[in-house]
């Protein structure tokens, strides 16, 4: 019986009556039906049945079975022995993503059991295995004899690929989804450079297996040359365990990372312990890290840094924190409520800071509401905070601790005036109380009361120019008053001040309540913005503070000395093409600036450059005894298809030495990624000594999950 190209309606009832067994009563077909698998779906260009037991499919044939498809070109199925004799070249694909090529194979029906010849099996369209034949076995193991195995791409079949695993047998779990290598053989260029009689590896589709990950070599001038072999330790589906030794000629060291996710939050940690010639004793750091959702939409979140020595992160370049800070702190944040507490620690590692005189552990709570009352108008804003610094030391002065209450309340409402003038009046009365112990130069208990008044005038004009580009000019004006006085306690919070467009109108510029500016005050400056027709963004901010009453509680280079305060420039700039520049200064009267900072970037898809500087002035009273000047640049650049340069320096101009630096070059294709880095760091102290570190990282890809970049994967020359 010879039958054209049919629909796949008809084939699939032709091909269903020949896999189903014969049964001549109607009702018994049914309950077979019922608890047969379904049947496979067969489309060609033509079919031949002879007899009862054979069909023959020849030309274009597409066979589809519970989420496994074939194309083949010839097939031929046995009902009696439930057997396809299959005709090549041959493609099964076995889910989304595994697929196998043959040239001939024998299968049951079901494709879960057979023998397959000159197979390949293909993983994500990444890494794969060529193989004599291959046996597949229960549907789950597939057994492949004479393997070689890679994820590089081999477009010749007379040249070798950069590498690949030589193996007797390759046995793939399916349900486990692992592969296992009988006398395996690490081939580079064909050239045997590692051999293992047993050799396990996750296949491509698998996320998270136990198991060694690639190891680095490192090169310290202070550590020697040593090695990192990471272990990686899947725990569950929510938890796992990273352990790395590492090895040199000055130390021993087990590094470790830990991770688990909860329904409601996540943890992780990450630390090592070490024996060193550096110093004696056993030396370590963990840090950690920690969310969770708690009822009445809370959120506790948790943080720990603690280190056994000052220079240890250093030694190791672990971190470059010079202060740690470990916390527990709960927040609510809804559209009208702000709500958190904490408990802070911290940790100094600077050089001639202790930790004892130093408030290293911190209580904070904070609360405020906003209510829309519809007889006033406007916002009413509540807010209450509670702060309190607990030095270890019992000195005088030296171990101080102060602890502060305060209770604000606000209102505020906006206006639109004739043309178009915007004006915003506040008015709000502050009470805050402090306790302060161990410092006799200071009143135990004091308190202060102050009541403020606020008008705010701005006045924004658009225009949009003939080449599209929109422009908006904002000219503000404020003028204010706040009375009372502060209380005589020291000042704990706001020993730092910075002057920038986010506090240029606003009544106080201090960091906390325990500093407030008092007296009658204003502000004048005024806002550009341009919007370009090509997506580049232009913004200015000019700006300047006056007051009737100069405050002494700011510091020289705060630019907030004196009746009026320094001129506050900044801006950005930001283009289509990648590039954006951002800046900051204050001016004195004579032009010269106290405090500056500045930084550009530039991204396209193969370059990155970014430079920062920042100039500070000495002041003693934010203990600078001299003069910060420093000079930051990154940058990388892919300059071709599989080389990727990087550098980077900060370049101390105060002292006018380099402080640190650093260099590296990547070579990426599909199957390898290989990393060389250098970098030397300058600076020294009486707890850290200059060093300079080579690291050297060879990593095989392609047999590891997650995404794959393929502007890297390599082209074949026709």
């Amino acid at each position: 019986m010879k039958l054209s190209r049919i629909t796949t309606l008809a084939v699939l009832t032709a091909f269903a009556g020949l896999t189903a067994t014969a049964l001549p009563q109607a009702v018994a077909a049914q309950q077979a039906a019922a608890v047969a698998p379904k049947p496979a779906v067969l489309i060609a260009d033509s079919l031949r049945i002879e007899g009862r037991n054979l069909l023959i499919a020849r030309g274009n044939i597409e066979v589809f079975h519970n989420g496994r498809s074939l194309k083949a070109k010839k097939i031929t199925f046995d009902r009696r022995q439930d057997q396809l004799i299959i005709e090549g070249p041959i493609t099964l694909t076995d889910g989304d993503a595994v697929v196998v090529l043959a040239d001939s194979a024998e299968l049951d029906s079901t494709f879960q059991n057979g023998l397959m010849v000159g197979a390949r099996m293909i993983f994500n369209q990444r890494a794969q295995l060529a193989a004599n034949q291959l046996t597949r076995v229960g549907g789950r193991y597939s057994e492949l004899y004479k393997v070689a195995a890679t994820s590089c791409r081999v477009c010749n079949s007379d040249q070798p690929p950069l590498w690949q695993i030589r193996a007797k047998k390759t046995t793939h779990d399916a349900e486990a989804r692992q592969l296992y290598f009988e006398s395996a053989q690490l081939r580079v260029l064909d050239v045997p450079v590692f051999w293992l009689p047993r050799l396990r590896l996750p296949d491509p589709t698998l996320d998270r297996a136990t198991g060694f990950l690639i190891p680095s070599l490192r090169q310290n001038s202070q550590l020697g040359v040593g090695v990192k072999i990471p272990y990686f330790i899947r725990m569950g589906d929510h938890r796992d365990l990273t352990l790395t030794p590492y090895l040199s000629n000055n130390t021993t060291t087990l590094e470790l990372r830990y991770r688990q996710a909860f329904r409601n939050g996540r943890i992780s940690f990450e630390g090592a312990v070490s024996e060193d010639s550096l110093r004696s004793g056993t030396r370590g750091y963990l840090f950690g890290t920690g969310q969770f959702d708690i009822p009445r939409d809370f959120k506790l979140d948790l943080q720990i840094e603690a280190v056994s020595d000052d220079a240890y992160l250093l030694d190791y370049d672990y971190s470059s924190k010079d202060r740690l800070k470990s916390e527990i702190g709960v927040t609510r944040v809804k559209r009208d409520e702000y709500v958190r507490g904490a408990l802070i620690t911290y940790q100094t590692l600077r050089e001639g800071e202790d930790n004892s005189t130093l408030p290293t552990i911190i209580g904070t709570a904070e609360y405020e509401r906003t209510l829309r009352p519809a007889s006033l108008g406007g916002t009413l804003q509540f807010h209450a905070g509670f702060n309190s610094l607990y030095r270890y030391s019992n000195l005088d002065i030296a171990g101080r601790d102060v602890t502060r209450a305060d209770v604000a309340v606000e209102w505020r409402k906006d206006w639109t005036l004739p043309f178009g003038v915007r004006a915003e009046y506040a008015a709000g009365l502050a009470a805050d109380g402090f306790l302060v112990s161990q410092d006799s130069s200071s009143q135990s208990q004091s308190g202060s009361l102050t009541p403020e008044t606020q008008l705010t005038l701005r006045w924004p004009m658009a225009k949009r120019s003939n080449g599209g580009a929109a422009h908006l000019l904002e000219p503000i004006a404020m003028v204010g008053w706040v009375g009372g006085s502060n209380a005589a306690v020291p000042n704990e919070e706001s020993t730092r001040v910075e002057f920038d467009g986010g506090n240029l109108f606003s009544l106080s510029r201090f960091a906390e309540v325990d500093r407030r500016e008092r007296g009658l005050l204003g502000a004048v400056g005024l806002n550009w913005t341009r919007l370009g027709p090509t997506g580049d963004r232009t913004h200015l901010t000019i700006g300047q503070v006056y007051r009737a009453d100069a405050d002494a509680n700011f510091s020289g280079s705060s630019g907030l000395t004196g009746t009026s305060s320094d001129l506050l420039v900044s801006g950005y700039w930001q283009t289509s093409n990648g590039l954006s520049l951002a800046a900051r200064t204050i001016f004195d009267d004579s032009l010269r600036a106290s405090k500056a900072e500045a930084r550009a970037e530039w991204v396209r898809p193969n370059t990155g450059l970014s430079a920062s500087y920042i100039w500070l002035g000495a002041d003693p009273m934010e203990d600078r005894t001299a003069t910060i000047s420093e000079w930051l640049l990154d940058g990388h650049y892919r300059f071709s298809r599989h080389w990727i340069g990087s550098a980077g320096w900060r370049y101390d101009v105060a002292s006018n030495e380099l402080a640190e630096s650093k260099y590296g070059v990547t070579y990426r294709n599909e199957c390898v990624d290989v990393n060389l880095s250098l970098s030397r760091r300058f600076t020294s102290s009486t707890i850290v000594d200059p060093s300079t570190s080579l690291d050297f990282t060879v990593n095989l890809t392609g047999f590891s999950a997650g995404k794959t970049d393929n502007s890297y994967t390599r082209r074949c020359r026709n």
